[in-house]
């Protein structure tokens, strides 16, 4: 999230889209109700009537799938409607820069696409620059290939009767919704946007998000309160994972993980740190070598030294242009390359898409490690549907874990809160806190290492000294993560002792004299203590929620990110009313400010050489309006899901996402407009299930609420199909069947899509055969299919297609 939960509260026109945040995220939906009560507008656009479209003061539905063209038709009705904010526009974003020739677009293909591969060559979406290295810029943005114009003509397509019919959609709906969303662009307004996995769980995934960030950018939603682009995490601490490197493409606080041709530190830092010529850039991430450095220091400590690169021999590289994502997981454990297994908090035999393919990979493991609270489908998977335990040479072994309120730590929410929890009760049985699990295991682990074996360096020289009386402790893990000066040193004019905490990432080093386990995180254990776990209730100047003593946000307790875009060149806030920062005419007042630089004009309005650009995570400065840096183009495209119910793209002639990936075993099986699965199928979560239902399902109050897996269907499908409610049904897709109960309602309706009568059913993915014991109620990912967003592999379980037939 650019913003926080409270920040909700802040904003004029809240449109909710991938998201049903009433029922997943109940304490986000409180702001949502706080600014309604103050004449905010909430809009819901989602293929289901759902709790938060009951709110809402316009609901529309839509084809699952078809968000980028609903969007896109968001963009064409700003521009043509001269909505945009211009001078932010101008100013703050790239729209005024010069794109080179080589640049096109083409019936659904962007420059440089190679089909054999089906990648893009990104040297074609280049910016033309002058002879200082610089970005060509036309502020005006009139110039014909400045990323506005090419924007306007891009979009120029997307006309609302083309819009309704590829998403069914009704026209005078998504008129209205342009219309009171766009109507946030004016100076003093802010509409934001809630999202969750409705969004991402696409082969268009990033690009939907991007496609709205690009609307936020010309609104001039960014940077201000009531504003900004707000992915709802789907658990307490998802964010705080991620931050620290929970996917395998980065490291702690977003560093790449080095690829086989970084063949040196030297290498890969030159590799990874990009270089402006801007002088009014701050291009943050020029300081990339200081972090990873400090990085490398907290994870080896003494053994990290010049002489031996800090280590980085010792951390693991990744083959070029090869992805280690959850769907080519399991695809190489299919085909029986991978052997061991550690299932750490998580249910893949139901969480996952082709959850049966997942299954059947897991027959093919030497050994796993299922670490959980209870046991789930994925450890007892050798014992499940389908199964011969006699055949399944998989070794199981079941470690039992404490739940979140018998440990103490911090979780890291959506909005980039850092709080420290406490713990309650003492884990039961044998269970162990996650931390004392890992804690143990390593030094096993480091003690075989000690007796010999191939590359033992990485395994000996790791630092592991994170228990207190033989417990897990974890001050001891947060003040690593921040970080410490390993030797006397004066940074910034300031001089700091050996041993004492860093105060923020603005004082780390690149000689080894610093450490930090994770940039991001450091300045939330100082010398002045535990940032995270303080409890003011005391509101920043501005009065705006911002509450900046209660918990700690990372970066450095920025509780809006890009706030500098929420001022105009001279400093003062396009909102009065609800102002983030201000500049007093020599400091900044409010949200710790994104770079304490003064505003890019005096008062006189001149130009400041002691400023600038707003965007200083940026390479120059501006946010990316044109992202030359996406796998699947700089523009957000309408593609079809991989699996939909029409027989063309109506966008272009590119059917669907050309980047895509697919995978090619037998068990990989993918059917558009085929009879025998006519229908859309999504997914979504219920209130009374937590994920698979691991939590959940164990608690004989929450399965007697809701003790079945069920699919909505609409009154005239059921109609169509003879179904009653109440009655079980078997959905099927190419790849798996699913037996449950049909939920006849009106939440659904069927669609009008180029001309043909469109039905969409949903079903909740939070069971499995374990519990309840009758072993029918199964995962809803039986049905899903193995494929993604190219960016982020992320599957899509969102759109797919499926049968439903009485049984």
């Amino acid at each position: 999230m650019t913003n926080h939960w409270i920040d909700i509260k802040n904003s004029d026109c809240i449109l909710i889209m991938g998201s049903n945040a009433a029922e997943n995220h109940p304490i986000s939906f409180k702001y949502v109700t706080e600014a309604q009560q103050k004449g905010a507008q909430l809009i819901s656009v989602d293929p289901r009537f759902t709790r938060t479209s009951a709110k809402a003061d316009i609901y529309a539905p839509m084809r699952s799938g078809t968000d980028i063209a609903i969007l896109g038709g968001m963009l064409k009705y700003i521009i043509d409607n001269k909505l945009y904010f211009e001078e932010y526009v101008a100013n703050y974003t790239n729209a005024a820069f010069i794109v080179g020739k080589d640049f096109k677009f083409k019936d659904g293909l962007f420059s440089g696409y190679d089909p054999k591969t089906k990648t893009y060559d990104k040297s074609k979406w280049a910016f033309e620059m002058d002879k200082n290295g610089v970005p060509k810029m036309d502020r005006s943005l009139k110039h014909s290939r400045c990323v506005f114009q090419l924007l306007k003509k891009h979009y120029s397509r997307y006309n609302t009767k083309l819009v309704s019919e590829i998403s069914g959609t009704p026209e005078a709906l998504l008129l209205e919704i342009y219309k009171t969303y766009g109507a946030t662009g004016a100076k003093g307004k802010a509409g934001t946007i809630m999202y969750a996995m409705g969004w991402t769980q696409h082969t268009v995934g990033t690009q939907n998000i991007r496609t709205m960030a690009m609307i936020q950018l010309l609104l001039g939603n960014m940077g201000v309160a009531g504003g900004g682009v707000n992915a709802l995490r789907g658990e307490s601490n998802v964010q705080g994972s991620t931050d620290h490197c929970l996917l395998w493409h980065i490291w702690p606080g977003y560093l790449k993980t080095p690829r086989a041709s970084n063949v040196s530190l030297e290498a890969y830092n030159k590799k990874w740190t990009p270089k402006s010529n801007d002088p009014l850039s701050a291009n943050w991430w020029q300081n990339y070598p200081k972090y990873s450095v400090s990085m490398l220091k907290s994870f080896f400590g003494e053994r990290a030294a010049a002489n031996n690169d800090f280590g980085y021999d010792w951390l693991p590289k990744v083959d070029d242009g090869k992805h280690y994502s959850w769907l080519d997981l399991f695809d190489e454990m299919y085909k029986g390359t991978i052997k061991g297994f550690f299932a750490w908090g998580q249910n893949p035999a139901c969480s996952g898409a082709h959850a049966g393919k997942n299954r059947e990979a897991m027959k093919n493991l030497d050994w796993m490690v299922n670490v959980n609270i209870f046991d789930n489908e994925t450890g007892s998977f050798w014992r499940g549907p389908g199964m011969r335990p006699s055949s399944i040479k998989t070794e199981v072994f079941f470690l039992p874990a404490a739940v979140s309120v018998e440990k103490e730590g911090s979780i890291t929410n959506s909005g980039r809160w850092m709080q420290w929890r406490y713990q309650g009760p003492k884990p039961l049985g044998n269970s162990l806190p996650d931390g004392q699990i890992i804690m143990e295991l390593g030094e096993r682990i480091k003690t075989e290492y000690a007796k010999g074996g191939e590359f033992v360096e990485p395994i000996l020289n790791l630092k592991w000294d994170y228990l207190t009386n033989r417990e897990y402790d974890p001050h001891k893990v947060a003040k690593e993560i921040n970080g410490y000066f390993l030797k006397d040193v004066t940074v910034r004019g300031k001089s700091f002792k050996k041993g004492t905490l860093v105060p923020s990432f603005a004082y780390l080093l690149a000689d080894g004299s610093t450490s930090s386990g994770n940039w991001l995180y450091c300045n939330s254990y100082t010398e002045k203590g535990n940032m995270a776990a303080r409890r003011s209730q005391k509101d920043a100047v501005t009065g705006i929620g911002l509450y900046p003593q209660f918990s700690w946000c990372w970066p450095v307790n920025r509780r809006i990110i890009y706030n500098r875009a929420s001022v105009d060149l001279k400093g003062k806030p396009w909102d009065r009313k609800d102002p983030v920062i201000y500049w007093t005419g020599d400091k900044w007042i409010g949200d710790v400010p994104d770079g304490g630089w003064p505003p890019l004009l005096t008062e006189d309005g001149k130009p400041n050489p002691k400023s600038k650009h707003a965007f200083i995570m940026r390479k120059h400065g501006h946010a990316q309006i044109f992202g030359p840096g996406r796998a699947d183009g700089p523009f957000p495209e309408h593609y079809e899901p991989m699996e939909c119910p029409v027989e063309k793209n109506y966008m272009s002639a590119t059917y669907t996402n050309p980047t895509a990936p697919t995978y090619g075993t037998k068990a990989d099986i993918y059917k558009t407009c085929d009879p025998r699965y006519p229908y859309v199928g999504t997914t979504y979560r219920v209130v009374e299930h937590w994920q698979t239902g691991v939590m959940t399902r164990n608690q004989p109050w929450l399965l007697e609420m809701q003790p079945q897996v069920f699919v909505e269907i609409s009154e005239q499908l059921a109609r169509l199909k003879s179904i009653k409610n109440g009655e079980r049904v078997l959905a099927t897709s190419a790849r798996g069947k699913l037996e449950c109960t049909a939920i006849v309602t009106k939440r659904m309706q069927p669609l009008q899509v180029a001309g043909t009568t469109i039905h969409q059913v949903g079903f909740p993915w939070c069971y499995g055969w374990r519990l309840p014991v009758t072993g029918k109620e199964e995962s809803a990912n039986l049905l899903t299919p193995s494929t993604g967003d190219p960016n982020t592999r992320i599957p899509e379980t969102k759109a797919f297609m499926v049968n439903v037939i009485k049984l």
